[in-house]
C-alpha cells in the first residue's frame, strides 16, 4: 500500500482539472484508489431517492474524490503549494515544507 504525505484535516491547492487552483480541507484519504476527498473541490450531482431525511428526494450536491497526484499541500509560511520532506526525530516523524522549511502540522 503506497503512504503518502497528504492526511486528514491538510490544507491542500488543487493542481490540475476543473477546479485548478482552489483550496480546501481534505476530507478524507482513500489509499487503495490513491484519491482523497477534499472540502469543496469536484463537486457531483448525485440523485437521491426519498427517505426519512431528505423526504423531497431529488439531488445532492456532494464532493467526488480527487487523484492524490492532482493536488498538493500548502506552504503554512507563503500559502503556495509545496514539496514535503519527511525528518525523524528519534520516535517522531515531522513533515517539512520544502519551499520555506516550516513544519506542517
Amino acid at each position: 500500500m503506497a503512504k503518502f504525505n497528504i492526511k486528514k484535516n491538510d490544507t491542500v491547492i488543487v493542481l490540475a482539472g476543473e477546479d485548478k487552483g482552489k483550496t480546501g480541507k481534505v476530507l478524507k484519504v482513500l489509499t487503495d484508489k490513491q484519491r482523497a476527498l477534499v472540502e469543496g473541490i469536484n463537486m457531483v450531482n448525485k440523485s437521491a431517492k426519498p427517505s426519512a431525511k431528505n423526504p423531497q428526494g431529488g439531488f445532492v450536491k456532494m464532493e467526488a474524490p480527487i487523484h492524490i497526484s492532482n493536488i498538493s499541500l500548502i506552504d503554512p509560511k507563503s500559502g503556495k503549494a509545496t514539496r514535503v520532506a519527511i525528518k525523524r526525530e528519534g520516535k517522531n516523524v515531522v513533515r517539512i515544507a520544502k519551499k520555506s522549511g516550516e513544519e506542517i502540522k
